[in-house]
């Protein structure tokens, strides 16, 4: 710690870190050229880092040196239930594995505060227009995840600094953003920036208050949940100037998909976004959250706001207590992090975007980034032949391209009140005019935060919603994380008789094939008051902007325009509905909870026997650590570009006739309970059967007679040929003990944090993933379980080798950051190849975690060396 520059701040009875004082000591005039990422970076360096290490430390942030690493505490840890559960279901293993070997397993906790909160288990099972909907899935939820919340609520008194937010509370990102952040946290008398990590990809949703909050993968989370600091280098700081503003008529949703396909185009992968300009200024906190909250969707790491009015006026409106408000604005104003002073950052890449230019969007299909602007739907191939929907329709069938699926949910869109309010308001007018859902959708409201309840029904526009069949059916994450539910087994039956094209809508952030529903064949993202039009509209086929969605009593078409809201109206009702007492209602309560009134528990969990969701990790089996020799390798899958990890370990429900639904099914599993994957990864058996088993994968190891790729859950054995599904070959391949690969294309592990990605294929004997590039939670994921990842050289790639999966493969090379390395390719006609390849291990750390083995072996070697030093 350095004193030097620890002094008061004004104002208050707290301290805090000159970063300013720091920085202007080495290179005077510096601090004020920072952008404020390297400010709040640098603030912690000051705080935390030895006096010896700071100067070397601070230089890499003046000089924007990207060579070194340098250490990053954040201040808290975030989890949603899914990888929250893993990350604890491993620390409960790690304890057992210290246990055995003589160690106190009491002492391994988390040592950085760490928030639980349960949302990714609720399935939409009863829909929006259905009586008592929401209590009915929350009785569903609870039955079938009976084994998951036992572990969860032993956690509780087990663990130490670990608070957990029961089920039916609303969305991690959206509590975050309405309550878990401080901004400006104070803690011993210092006050310092909020920062943390969660293990979710739309954690950095938050950043949209200013603090530095970005998406892990659970072992990583794991890892500074265990007191180690999260290593990196100074990442690329883009500044993205916003200019202009939105046209009447347009959402925040609109916005962020144009700025999606706007930002992916830019290829910011990575890199750490700072939204700045007079259309950013202008942008509520509410419009804000919805650009950061989409992150992952462009490919970045954070996406910040500076710290304004506008910040101070969304503290106030969610209910956060006067003196919190008070010093995030004295804190902000004194250490440079408040807008005004960052007016001379300079950005060594600097992106402009138009507001103006942002036209009614949706996104799809397949991809969040897939911009498609509503005036282009005919133009696109997407409302083509509505005559021939309609005629299906009045024949009493199932239209081309039918929405199944109808859901406001996410995060992304439902802590934007306008955004809420405008869905209300177009139902309210629909209503009016006699508008309906057409009976095939299955439409649902799940809300991230009861507030949001509240304020619809102050509005008196809950009613409205409820009347289309939009009634609140949880609040969780739902239908954008796979969770959408069972369909009407009538419509179930036709979709699959007549091979129909079925779609979802949704507001979400995700719609990668196969994720929203087995049964949606393509699924497209859209504001939740165009969520609501196409549940009336009932089609894809339909031209939102000119068809009728109905007739009025003269005849006369209705179409959207006649429903669509005034940006007048939506404004008036916000500012007259959404009130601070209900953000106090909902949060008090929340987080005033009495751990001491629990009993203390064993250290030690008493791991059910025939549990499905939560089963002792096997990673100590045989020894604390398997150690890989990357020999003799051959390919589990040769894939192509944009490989998910939706692909990798899919979320969604669990098909009867899948490898997980068949293992689950021995197990005494009734069908109607299957659940989804994710609600199983505490349970490796079960996980293990999830790895590629997405119906959508194309893995190019497996062709037709005509050489065309199959598509499915499949597998070549090699080097007998035979084609399998994907999990008969890894179990032949586990059989064997044969080590394997995976090759693949661009972009490899796009999407969610999921660590069973990850895990999966380590568990499958995976030694090493080659491939033209990753996506960093994901990459760092593979590091944590042990897998060694390597990237082609530019030019390189699966076709200009012609891979076919026959090859066997080894990998020479002495390992250090970004090393190169050999790739040695032994081909069938016995021909050796050896192409160079970069160890995409990119700091000292990530070399140290992969030499242990994987995160959890390396603390453990950790601690029971400490224990033996103290012991002796």
């Amino acid at each position: 710690m350095n004193t030097e520059y620890r002094k008061p701040l004004p104002g208050t009875s707290l301290e805090y870190f000159d970063a300013r004082a720091a920085v202007d000591d080495i290179k005077p005039g510096a601090y004020d050229t920072l952008p404020y990422t390297s400010r709040v970076l640098a603030e912690q360096l000051v705080r935390r880092c030895e006096p010896a290490a700071l100067t070397d430390s601070l230089n890499q942030l003046i000089e924007r040196r990207r060579d070194l690493d340098f250490p990053w505490y954040p201040a808290r840890v975030v989890c949603h239930d899914i990888l929250g559960q893993t990350a604890l279901v491993d620390l409960a293993g790690l304890r057992d594995a210290i246990a055995e070997k003589g160690g106190d397993p009491a002492k391994v906790n988390p040592v950085v505060p760490t928030q639980l909160i349960v949302d990714h288990s609720l399935a939409v099972e009863h829909a929006g227009f259905e009586k008592d909907a929401f209590a009915q899935n929350r009785a569903i939820e609870d039955r079938r995840n009976d084994d998951r919340f036992h572990f969860i609520n032993w956690t509780k008194t087990a663990f130490e600094n670990v608070d957990v937010i029961p089920p039916g509370n609303g969305i991690m990102h959206q509590i975050n953003l309405e309550k878990m952040s401080p901004v400006v946290q104070k803690r011993g008398g210092v006050a310092f920036p909020d920062t943390c990590v969660g293990t979710d990809s739309h954690t950095p949703m938050v950043d949209a208050l200013g603090v530095i909050s970005v998406g892990v993968g659970g072992l990583e989370a794991e890892s500074v949940m265990l007191g180690r600091a999260s290593m990196m280098r100074l990442p690329d700081i883009v500044g993205v100037k916003l200019v202009g503003k939105l046209k009447s008529g347009i959402t925040s949703t609109d916005m962020v998909l144009a700025l999606t396909e706007f930002l992916r185009q830019e290829r910011v992968v990575g890199a750490y976004l700072e939204f700045f300009g007079e259309g950013s200024e202008a942008l509520t906190v509410g419009d804000r959250a919805t650009i950061s909250n989409m992150t992952p969707e462009y490919g970045a790491t954070a996406a910040m706001f500076y710290i304004d009015d506008q910040t101070i006026d969304y503290l106030k409106l969610t209910g956060r207590d006067d003196d919190q408000v008070a010093l995030v604005e004295r804190y902000a104003k004194e250490t440079g992090l408040w807008a005004e002073s960052l007016k001379s950052a300079e950005y060594e890449r600097l992106l402009s975007f138009d507001l103006s230019s942002v036209n009614r969007t949706l996104a799809g299909p397949s991809n969040p980034h897939a911009h498609l602007p509503t005036s282009e739907l005919a133009k696109r191939g997407i409302a083509v032949d509505l005559d021939k929907a309609q005629a299906e329709e009045k024949a009493g069938k199932l239209p081309d391209g039918a929405v199944i699926i109808a859901a406001i949910t996410s995060c992304t869109n439902t802590s934007n009140p306008r955004n809420m309010v405008a869905a209300g308001l177009i139902a309210r007018n629909a209503n009016r005019l006699g508008l309906t859902r057409k009976p095939w959708v299955k439409s649902s409201l799940a809300p991230g935060s009861k507030t949001v309840k509240m304020y619809l029904e102050e509005a008196k526009l809950l009613p409205e919603l409820e009347d289309l069949g939009f009634g609140v059916v949880a609040f969780a994450c739902t239908t954008c994380n796979g969770m959408s539910g069972a369909l009407d087994p009538v419509i179930q039956q036709e979709i699959v008789d007549r091979d129909l094209y079925s779609t979802a809508v949704l507001s979400g952030n995700r719609n990668f094939d196969g994720r929203i529903h087995p049964y949606a064949k393509q699924a497209f993202l859209a504001s939740p008051p165009l969520v609501v039009a196409y549940a009336i509209a009932g089609t894809i086929r339909f031209d939102i902007e000119k068809d009728a969605l109905g007739y009025d009593q003269d005849g006369k078409p209705i179409t959207l325009k006649d429903i669509w809201p005034a940006d007048e109206e939506i404004d008036a009702i916000v500012k007259q509905s959404v009130k601070p007492e209900q953000f106090r209602q909902t949060y008090i309560p929340m987080f005033d909870v009495d751990k001491g009134a629990s009993a203390q528990v064993s250290p030690l969990y008493d791991w059910r026997a025939q549990s499905t969701y939560i089963r002792r990790p096997p990673y100590w089996e045989g020894g604390m650590v398997g150690k890989k020799n990357l020999k003799g390798m051959r390919p589990l899958a040769v894939l192509p570009d944009n490989i998910t990890t939706d692909h990798l370990s899919p979320s969604n429900a669990i098909m009867a006739d899948s490898a997980a639904g068949e293992y689950l099914a021995k197990m005494g599993l009734p069908e109607e309970d299957f659940n989804s994957y994710a609600t199983h990864r505490g349970d490796h058996l079960t996980a293990q059967r999830a790895t590629f088993a997405n119906p959508k994968l194309f893995n190019e190891m497996v062709r037709d007679e005509a050489g065309k790729v199959r598509q499915g859950s499949l597998a070549r054995i090699e080097p007998e040929g035979k084609v399998t599904r994907m999990w008969e070959a890894i179990e032949t391949y586990m059989s064997r003990k044969q080590p394997l690969i995976i090759v693949a294309g661009a972009d490899y592990g796009q999407g969610s944090s999921r660590d069973w990605a990850a895990k999966g294929v380590a568990l499958a004997g995976v030694e090493a993933i080659v491939a033209e590039g990753f996506e960093r939670i994901h990459r760092t994921n593979l590091i944590g379980m042990g897998v060694m990842p390597l990237q082609f050289e530019e030019g390189t790639t699966r076709h200009t080798l012609k891979l076919d999966g026959t090859e066997v493969y080894d990998v020479e090379g002495t390992l250090s950051p970004q090393a190169t390395l050999e790739l040695m390719i032994h081909r069938q006609n016995g021909e050796v190849e050896r192409v160079p390849v970069t160890c995409r291990l990119d700091t000292a750390e990530e070399v140290s975690i992969y030499s242990a083995g994987g995160v959890l072996q390396r603390f453990a070697q950790d601690f029971l060396e400490t224990a033996e030093v103290e012991n002796a």
